[in-house]
């Protein structure tokens, strides 16, 4: 199941503007491609393990919200 994580996480770089901004942040700082999308995919289990028994449907505004909320360093670029 990993793999198939790894490989929507890759995809959700094209689409979520959060995702796009982690990915080019890691590539800036010299991370491997294939690493970064381990970790992105990571992010986004996270994410999902919240909408899951809540049965929240997935708002893409809400993530980088909650970021800041919780005053994560990297919020204000995500």
């Amino acid at each position: 199941m990993r793999p198939s994580f790894v490989e929507w996480a890759g995809q959700t770089v094209r689409s979520s503007p959060w995702a796009k901004v982690y990915y080019q942040r890691m590539v800036a700082q010299g991370k491997d491609h294939h690493a970064i999308l381990r970790a992105l995919a990571f992010k986004w289990i996270r994410v999902l393990w919240v909408c899951w028994p809540t049965h929240t449907p997935y708002d893409e505004t809400r993530y980088p919200k909650q970021r800041l909320h919780r005053k994560s360093p990297n919020a204000a670029s995500a």
